[in-house]
């Protein structure tokens, strides 16, 4: 219990007298302090118990009331009066100001030292901190032994949320409700489905508040390494105190290392699932589908649609974890695998789990996500490659998400690196340029509208207001400066891309 006035008031030792309304003697007292200042504001922090033998007030010019506003503008919860030296009782303005800015008034006779209070308060408030360690670290030994217990999780979570007085909820790295206390904190998983996706994007453990004005709630992310396994969040009216941001803490770490005993699991399933890739890619169907069920889970029937997601080792974990639970919400098979630092992702075509899982960019910072047409299994290796290769032009000018239809709907020039294709554009074309500045000025755009004409003299010149020979002229000077058969279709199109650079990607 934190020490109050009214602790004091209870204590007889003291002999303390409140000449103040009862109600303002509730308020902890963080510590006591002495003065005779006029103004003792400046060296107080708030929470004070201020000792006096009212020196001060006996000057003409200390008004009563404006010292005590002072006082309890400053956060003072108590003032004791020495009586018996200065003053032989309580002034009578004193306790009306005190009373109109509810703070105590408590008269110290003279024969109680001011430093019996100091040390009431001193010893209470020692006792205090040691009753919130004990506590704190009999509530940690608790959580400990409910971790090592079958069950833990629901254990765990269960007796935080008591010992807070508030809710606790554990979800999966996806951000899906694993534990509850009480069950109705499942329903807050979707309104901090955000806040798990911040976190998720940063290396465990990671943490976030959020403050309101009716509640507080604190999560963490559970995991060790680079993948997240997990989320804490809790909650409760208020702010929670230093001591119960330490069980908080420790009912996390007991968490992660639940989570964690399963890692090795993880990693050898994980080599299980690159080995049946590769005996897919091999054609043997047949072969893994009795495996796959063996785990628990099932094959896409044929045709299947190919993603492929690059980006870390992490955040690729965490994509994972996104597409299973998507995969789970809508009940369809999913196949997953690494290949090669990649994360494949097989699903049924047609289905709708294909177009949700092209969201994995929005929930995963940093993730891109290429996509193939469906291919029946005989053609998966043609599906995984065109996938990739659809994910690293994504990656490299910088779309979260590119199907392969996207490479060719887009034209050559949006598979070219904008840079490199200006820069070749510019050097193939660069004694074109210098004659033009040197001459009339006519090389470039005669062969920009003769290749757009294609080839054709009698359209091209009609378009540049010359006549055909004058043309002909032209071009001809063209290709001796670039040394290059202009009759080649490989040379006009070379032209053509260096006359029509790409531009940056939209």
């Amino acid at each position: 219990m934190p020490v109050t006035v009214a602790t004091l008031l209870g204590t007889p030792s003291l002999a303390l007298t409140l000449h103040t309304r009862v109600a303002a003697v509730d308020r902890p007292v963080s510590w006591v302090h002495v003065s005779e200042l006029p103004d003792p504001t400046p060296f107080l922090e708030g929470g004070e118990l201020l000792l006096t033998t009212g020196l001060a007030l006996l000057h003409a010019d200390q008004s009563m009331a404006d010292y005590v506003r002072r006082l309890a503008d400053a956060g003072v919860v108590g003032l004791g009066l020495g009586t018996g030296l200065s003053h032989p009782a309580v002034p009578g303005d004193l306790v009306r100001a005190a009373d109109d800015c509810g703070l105590a008034v408590l008269e110290v006779p003279r024969q109680t030292p001011f430093i019996a209070l100091s040390r009431a308060v001193s010893a209470a408030l020692a006792a205090e901190e040691y009753a919130a360690v004990a506590r704190t670290s009999a509530v940690q030994q608790e959580l400990t032994r409910a971790a090592l217990a079958p069950g833990a999780p629901t254990t765990v979570v269960d007796r935080l949320a008591r010992y807070l007085d508030g809710w606790a909820l554990l979800a999966d790295a996806a951000g899906t409700p694993l534990e509850a206390a009480p069950p109705a904190a499942r329903g807050r998983a979707a309104d901090l489905g955000p806040a798990f996706d911040r976190l998720r994007g940063a290396r465990p453990p990671a943490g976030a508040a959020l403050t309101g004005p009716e509640e507080t709630v604190l999560l963490q992310s559970l995991g060790t390494g680079s993948r997240t396994r997990g989320f804490l969040a809790v909650g409760r009216p208020g702010p929670f105190p230093a001591a119960d941001r330490h069980v908080i803490n420790a009912a996390a770490l007991l968490l992660t290392l639940r989570l964690e005993q399963s890692r090795a699991a993880h990693s050898a399933t994980g080599a299980l699932r690159a080995a049946l890739l590769q005996l897919l890619l091999a054609g043997e169907e047949a072969t893994v589908a009795p495996v796959v069920a063996a785990l628990g889970e099932q094959l896409p029937a044929g045709p299947v649609r190919v993603l492929v997601v690059l980006g870390s080792a992490q955040q690729r974990s965490a994509a994972l974890d996104v597409a299973a639970d998507a995969a789970a919400h809508a009940r369809e098979p999913l196949f997953s695998a690494e290949l090669d630092e990649t994360l494949v992702l097989l699903v049924a075509e047609p289905g709708p789990l294909a177009d949700r899982l092209a969201g994995l960019p929005d929930r995963v910072t940093g993730v891109v996500v290429g996509s193939a047409p469906r291919v029946e299994w005989a053609r998966l290796n043609d599906g995984v490659r065109q996938a990739r290769q659809a994910a690293e032009h994504g990656s490299a000018v910088g779309r979260p998400v590119t199907s392969f239809a996207d490479l060719a709907g887009r034209g050559l020039g949006a598979l070219l690196d904008p840079a490199a294709a200006a820069a070749f554009g510019e050097a193939l074309l660069a004694p074109l340029v210098a004659a033009d500045r040197a001459g009339p000025g006519d090389l470039v755009e005669s062969l920009r509208v003769w290749l757009a004409a294609h080839g054709q003299w009698e359209a091209a010149a009609g378009r540049l207001g010359v006549h055909r020979h004058t043309l002909r002229k032209r071009i001809r000077r063209a290709a001796e400066l670039l040394d290059r058969d202009l009759d080649s279709p490989g040379v006009r199109a070379e032209l053509w891309l260096a006359l029509h650079p790409p531009g940056p990607a939209p």
